[in-house]
C-alpha cells in the first residue's frame, strides 16, 4: 500500500480509513464471523462490492488472512492476524468514546463498563480469547 506521509495516524488510516473495514474487524472480534456470508449478514448491510474490496484490502494490509475452508472446499475463512488482534485497543477506545459522548448508542455496556474498570485487563484478555480463536 503506497504510504502518503510519514504520519503515524495516516498510516493506520490507509489500512482501515473506512467505516466498512472496522466494521468488519469489529464482526470478527467480537461477534466471531470468519466467513463471507457471515460478514455480509451484518445489520449495516454492506455491499457485496464493498466487502468484497475491504476483505482484500485488510488481507493486503496483513490484518487478516483468508484460507480454505477444512470442511467444505469451496468456503474461504478469514481470520485475524496478530496484526489484526492487536487492533482491540483501537477499537475499545472508540467503542469507549462513543459510549461516553453518544450514550444513546452504547450497545456494547458490557465493553464500555470493563473499560472504566480496568482496560488492560480487558485487552489481555480479548486478544487471549482472540489469538485462540483465530491462530
Amino acid at each position: 500500500m503506497k504510504r502518503r506521509s510519514d504520519c503515524p495516524i495516516s498510516n493506520v488510516l490507509g489500512h482501515v480509513g473506512d467505516k466498512w473495514s472496522l466494521l468488519i474487524l469489529r464482526d470478527m472480534m467480537f461477534f466471531e464471523k470468519k466467513t463471507y456470508s457471515e460478514l455480509q449478514n451484518s445489520d449495516e448491510k454492506m455491499a457485496t462490492n464493498i466487502l468484497s474490496s475491504r476483505l482484500e484490502r485488510l488481507e493486503k494490509s496483513g490484518l487478516i488472512t483468508k484460507q480454505t475452508d477444512a470442511n467444505d472446499k469451496r468456503r474461504k475463512v478469514y481470520k485475524l492476524t496478530q496484526a489484526g488482534i492487536d487492533m482491540l485497543p483501537i477499537l475499545l477506545e472508540m467503542i469507549a468514546w462513543s459510549s461516553k459522548y453518544r450514550p444513546e448508542t452504547n450497545t456494547y455496556p458490557e465493553f464500555y463498563e470493563a473499560i472504566q474498570i480496568n482496560r488492560d485487563r480487558l485487552i489481555k484478555d480479548l486478544s487471549a480469547e482472540l489469538q485462540a480463536s483465530f491462530t
